[in-house]
């Protein structure tokens, strides 16, 4: 007896119809995670959210959702789901997979340049960091920002 239900297709889903794919392996496949058990540390931590509720691994993922990923020392990727893909891909196959509305990054802030002293001066003085401090404005922001 031939059983009526079978097992969804090992390869790249098909962008429409009701596949789904977990969400741990997607941002793995599109390259937004180096590997597949960081994206599952990414979703029990609570750095991916679906939709705008937080991921569990195994969460179905189908396309038109919008998935938001925030991982350490690196901006926050917004990207909403364009085509299923249930194997790791190159990366120009990857970034058609999915459209990226991240926000762009903040501009750099313009940073007064560090002041270089002559080399064998040592060490600078107190007086020498109380006027660096004071050229970067580093007290600037106290109740008493105008005492000496």
């Amino acid at each position: 007896m031939a059983s009526e239900t079978s097992q969804a297709p090992r390869g790249p889903a098909a962008p429409g119809g009701g596949d789904s794919v977990r969400v741990d392996v997607w941002i793995w496949s599109v390259r937004l995670v180096k590997t597949r058990s960081a994206g599952a540390a990414a979703c029990k931590g609570g750095h991916v959210k679906v939709n705008g509720t937080s991921a569990k691994p195994a969460q179905a993922l189908r396309v038109g959702d919008e998935v938001r990923l925030r991982q350490p020392g690196l901006p926050e990727r917004l990207v909403v789901v364009k085509r299923l893909l249930r194997k790791r891909v190159g990366a120009p196959v990857a970034v058609e997979a999915y459209v990226d509305n991240s926000p762009p990054p903040p501009p750099r802030e313009v940073v007064a340049p560090v002041g270089i002293r002559d080399r064998g001066t040592g060490r600078p003085t107190k007086r020498d960091r109380r006027e660096l401090e004071r050229l970067r404005g580093v007290f600037g922001q106290g109740p008493d920002a105008g005492q000496p």
